[in-house]
């Protein structure tokens, strides 16, 4: 039996750490970098946003200004049972508390089209929902800036573009806008599944450790590729021309429609924050 206050009380916990903590692989992945930058200015930028990172973390201050939209994974257990209020105000209630009581810049507005107010708490959060065996409950937040979700894109590619169709396409996005969106950049691609699914691959992969491979190797082959080719357009760090435009790339697949194949590409900058916990 799981109370919903103990979510409320983890996400809150999550959403302030993401905020003010990079992942160390993701810090690590930064400082490689720095060693592997040709450009003098390049290797300045990352040492910069190193240096502004253990800022963040020692002061307990966002490492970005936009502290983007709560987006919340959740691996429910089927064995599991919640008591109290209902979840999803819990979780609301937790994101609440997060940006309001650890002073996070409020990103979400109500209304996207029209009157655009903002919501002054950065709720309602973005929940992605799974049942996995067992009695645990997993949270990972992932607050999500725009700047790089404004240079991710979905093509419905069809069967016969092949894996040349899924290189293009992704070198299209992150070359268009990947300037825009604060390289290094780690790069989430998902193949397959629909319309929907597609984007949520990309998102996920985000969450892997980087330098880590997909396990099927034809998957992990396209990934090295990608990133190689990635790092030959010499976007650079921040967009000033360099060798590091990203740090890694992650590609997830899923079974798809025989004639059809979905490629989604969602761009995250090199703040890729996000923050595990367990009940």
């Amino acid at each position: 039996m799981i109370h919903t206050n103990q979510v409320r009380n983890l996400v809150e916990v999550l959403f302030r750490r993401a905020a003010v903590e990079l992942p160390d692989d993701v810090e690590s992945a930064l400082l490689k970098a720095g060693d592997a930058e040709k450009a003098e200015m390049g290797r300045a930028i990352l040492g910069e946003l190193v240096q502004n990172e253990r800022i963040a973390r020692r002061e307990g201050i966002p490492i970005c200004q936009d502290c983007g939209l709560a987006v919340l994974f959740m691996e429910v257990g089927q064995e599991v049972c919640f008591e109290g209020p209902g979840l999803m105000s819990a979780i609301d209630e937790g994101v609440r508390r997060a940006y309001v009581r650890g002073f996070l810049r409020k990103m979400s507005v109500q209304d996207p089209l029209y009157e655009r107010k903002n919501t002054g708490d950065n709720t309602p959060a973005i929940v992605h929902l799974t049942t996995v065996p067992g009695a645990g409950l997993k949270l990972i937040a992932a607050p999500k800036g725009m700047g790089s979700e404004n240079a991710s894109s979905l093509s419905m590619l069809r069967p016969g573009d092949g894996e040349e169709g899924v290189v293009r396409s992704v070198l299209q996005t992150v070359d268009r806008l990947g300037a825009n969106a604060c390289p290094p950049l780690v790069v989430g691609v998902g193949i397959g599944a629909n319309f929907e699914r597609a984007p949520l691959l990309a998102k996920r992969a985000l969450l892997r450790p980087l330098g880590s491979r997909n396990p099927d190797l034809r998957y992990a082959d396209l990934e090295l590729r990608l990133l190689r080719q990635i790092n030959d357009l010499g976007i650079g760090p921040a967009g000033y021309g360099g060798t590091v435009t990203a740090l890694d790339v992650h590609v997830e697949f899923a079974p798809t429609h025989l004639a059809g194949m979905p490629v989604a590409v969602n761009l995250c900058c090199h703040a890729c924050r996000h923050a595990e916990g367990r009940i």
